[in-house]
């Protein structure tokens, strides 16, 4: 007797033909929901970069045809003394946006988990740490504004504040002063820029285990110790996060310098991108704004390159020891 099988069944004992059950595959449907935020991100971030890419090459006002100028926008922007003063600026910023709140922000979050956690409670904790971070919450076109009141050379909050307590002799014109703007900026920055840190490490606090902090208190470490040889190695990785993040964001800093001093007094506080904006829509000089922005996309692409890969190297270099 002659048994014929289809293909893709089985035989049983009883000489019944059973469909042989194989394990479903994953079906190739993933790639569908990416898609609508890939093409976000080439109508949004590609194309536009790739558009202002050519007009760099170009000297064109905005209007008519542009006209190919080759490199002769880079050859002037190397030359350019107002684009490195613009660019120094942004290395002030990196200092008032990247360092300093790291630094603080790793004390600020140090010390409300290990401390006023533990003697006051979380929910306090909890109130603090929203208050550092309100700064981040707000527009920044907001708290410019505020803060444009609060530093006001006449019947400004601070200027009033000095005079009430004696101090008048200190009262600054802290905006319009091109000694002292930059630093009343910076000021500002690192007001608006504190509450990021700080949120971020006391995440990566939360994955700390509690023994390595009850152990080190119970051999007599105080709170400085346990700062320094638990906390700082057990976050790392969030360190190396932040300085990345707030760097890239001090580069292309734009809002608070556009509320607070539009770039002046006499160029005092201008940045790459604000010297980019007034380039292309006050001088009309696309041509040459667009170069500008093109070699600051640069320079913040390099410099996330090396930071990533720097974060690498010391992963792997952990993950070695630890082996």
């Amino acid at each position: 007797m002659t048994v014929t099988v289809e293909r893709g069944t089985t035989v049983g004992k009883e000489g019944r033909a059973g469909r042989t059950h194989h394990p479903r595959r994953p079906r190739d449907s993933y790639a569908l929901f990416l898609l609508p935020g890939v093409l976000a991100f080439f109508a949004v971030v590609i194309v536009p970069l790739l558009m202002n890419t050519g007009v760099s090459f170009t000297d064109w006002q905005g209007v008519g045809s542009p006209q190919w100028s080759g490199l002769a926008n880079y050859r002037e922007l190397m030359g350019d003394a107002d684009f490195w003063a613009s660019f120094r600026h942004s290395l002030f910023m990196v200092v008032a946006m990247a360092v300093v709140p790291t630094g603080l922000g790793l004390v600020l979050a140090a010390a409300l988990f290990d401390y006023v956690g533990k003697h006051f409670g979380s929910r306090v904790t909890a109130v603090l740490r929203a208050c550092f971070y309100l700064p981040q919450v707000l527009p920044i076109a907001v708290a410019g504004i505020v803060w444009s009141w609060i530093l006001a050379p006449e019947n400004g909050s601070l200027n009033e504040l000095l005079k009430a307590i004696g101090l008048g002799g200190w009262q600054q014109d802290w905006l319009g002063d091109p000694d002292l703007a930059l630093y009343t900026v910076m000021a500002v920055m690192v007001w608006v820029q504190l509450g990021f840190p700080l949120v971020v490490f006391m995440a990566g606090l939360q994955r700390v285990d509690p023994a390595l902090y009850e152990a080190a208190e119970l051999d007599g470490a105080g709170w400085w110790r346990r700062f320094r040889h638990i906390t700082l190695p057990q976050i790392r990785p969030e360190i190396h996060v932040v300085l990345l993040w707030c760097t890239i964001a001090a580069l292309k800093v734009f809002g608070a310098v556009y509320v607070l001093t539009k770039g002046g007094p006499g160029g005092a506080t201008d940045v790459p991108s604000y010297f980019s904006f007034t380039t292309f829509f006050e001088k009309t000089q696309v041509g040459y704004g667009a170069a500008i922005s093109t070699v600051l996309t640069v320079i913040v692409l390099a410099l996330a390159l090396i930071g990533l890969r720097l974060q690498t190297r010391a992963e792997d270099a952990e993950e070695g020891t630890r082996v």
